[in-house]
């Protein structure tokens, strides 16, 4: 019987990071086709990201995708791309999005499709349970799925961005607002800053207009509370927007503190945007 809930417990689980694997795979088809027809102008034009163009944006992509594949599949060759990156830990992203960029726009692509379809399938092998190195802590088979669709979201809203044209959101942003939950107390740590000692209640609405709820419903069970669209959420987590431009109540001291220093994304402290109407690029 103990064994019989054992595999029922497995299937479970491959369904989860099945599910979420074909969400990372549509996020990856949808900026595909956005990006694929670009005329040589807009392939290299500046994204909000400094010094970042379309190109460089999409050859991040690429390189994370490979790389996560490795961890996934190679730990040891993984390992030495982790101890390369430590040798230029504060370049080693711009280097790699500049060399990826450097080349041609239908081989960069074509890369890129067999990269993320390959670490889509190495995802789904993963065995519960087991955990893949990364740049930060390990990651199980659905953390990784997870954190994949959210730096695909975010660097397409870049993209997006630079085009000038408008990304329709979908429900599939809940993982999204679930890592910037999730990392509360991440971005408190790498602010080198103390997380208040109770969770935060969060209300969003998505896209669909269903209500998305984390933490407890009791006020005096939280140190904060924050409400609004789940769209602005994500793009408040990601960095993507200035929190001037978004319509988020945060009720609380410590809620409006995080709120200034949120970042579901791994490494330092990240600049944050400018707000819309003071950015330049």
């Amino acid at each position: 019987m103990i064994a019989f809930y054992g595999r029922l417990c497995d299937a479970a689980y491959m369904s989860i990071v099945s599910d979420l694997v074909a969400d990372l795979a549509a996020a990856g088809d949808e900026l595909d086709a956005l990006v694929s027809s670009l005329d040589d102008a807009s392939w290299h034009a500046d994204t909000p990201a400094p010094g970042w163009t379309v190109a460089h944006q999409i050859a991040h992509l690429y390189w994370t995708d490979k790389v996560a594949l490795l961890a996934a599949t190679d730990p040891e060759a993984f390992a030495e791309v982790v101890a390369e990156a430590m040798r230029n830990i504060d370049g080693f992203t711009d280097v790699t999005a500049e060399e990826g960029a450097a080349r041609p726009k239908g081989e960069l692509l074509d890369d890129w499709r067999a990269a993320r379809a390959a670490l889509g399938q190495a995802l789904v092998d993963v065995p519960d349970g087991a955990k893949i190195p990364w740049f930060g802590p390990p990651m199980s088979a659905a953390s990784m799925a997870t954190a994949r669709i959210m730096e695909t979201w975010a660097h397409g809203l870049d993209i997006a961005d630079a085009l000038g044209v408008e990304l329709e959101p979908t429900d599939s942003i809940r993982h999204v607002a679930h890592i910037g939950v999730r990392t509360r107390d991440f971005a408190y740590a790498v602010n080198g800053m103390t997380p208040p000692q109770r969770p935060f209640r969060i209300e969003l609405v998505a896209p669909s207009g269903e209500l998305w709820t984390w933490g407890p419903d009791d006020p005096d069970a939280v140190d904060g509370t924050v409400r609004g669209p789940a769209v602005d959420f994500c793009q408040l987590v990601t960095q993507r927007r200035a929190l001037a431009d978004l319509d988020l109540q945060l009720d609380g001291e410590r809620a409006r503190e995080w709120a200034a220093i949120a970042q579901c994304f791994a490494g330092p402290p990240g600049a944050g945007r400018a707000p819309r109407n003071a950015a330049t690029f």
